[in-house]
This record gives structure tokens, sequence and C-alpha cells, in this order.
């Protein structure tokens, strides 16, 4: 983790993007590759890219099924990318509200 205490492997975009769908999800839940390829809209090669980087930290699960055509790529985020997610949402809270107390009355899009 960096010094302000948001996690790298999370704080991509692409990635917040497919952390913040999964969690979305009930607890234990999963997706397909395909349908969570439609929601952040990322080419499967991207997709499989940060899947691995978020997998590698422990945050998200992939298995496949099945053979061929009737093959199902399934994503789960795991209880550590939960922790993760949640932990990040914090700091990042923090930090905005810190933001708005050094200058109060000031719109975000003048920061």
């Amino acid at each position: 983790m960096k010094d302000n205490g948001l996690d790298p492997v999370i704080h991509v975009p692409a990635r917040l993007r497919i952390m913040v769908t999964l969690a979305a999800l009930p607890d234990g839940d999963d997706v397909s590759f395909t349908r969570l390829q439609d929601l952040i809209e990322l080419t499967p090669g991207n997709l499989i890219t940060h899947l691995r980087k978020l997998q590698d930290a422990g945050y998200v699960r992939t298995e496949r099924n099945g053979s061929g055509v009737t093959a199902r790529t399934s994503v789960t985020l795991t209880s550590a990318g939960r922790v993760a997610l949640e932990y990040y949402t914090t700091v990042l809270r923090q930090l905005l509200d810190s933001a708005a107390q050094r200058w109060p009355g000031m719109r975000p899009n003048r920061l």
C-alpha cells in the first residue's frame, strides 16, 4: 500500500470498476467473464490482465468450468477482496473529507 493508504492494486480505474461490480453481488456469488466484460466494457485481453493482478493480490477468484463452446469462466470477489475494497473506500472518503475541510465552500471541480 502507498503512504496515503490507497491500495495501488485497486486504485487503477479498471480494477476499481471490477471490484465495485463484484462487491455489488451478494457475498459468494459470481458473474461470468463475458457478463463482467460487458458490464466493465473492457476487451477480453484487458479484462484478463486486470483480473490476473487482482487474483495475484488475492482479491478475486476465477474458475473455469466445462470446455469448448460450453466453457464458462466465473469471477468472484474473495473475502480478502471485500475487506480490501472496504478499507480502500474508507481511506478515500477520509481523503475527500479532509480536502473539503481544508477548502470549505470550494466546488470539487475547482480543487
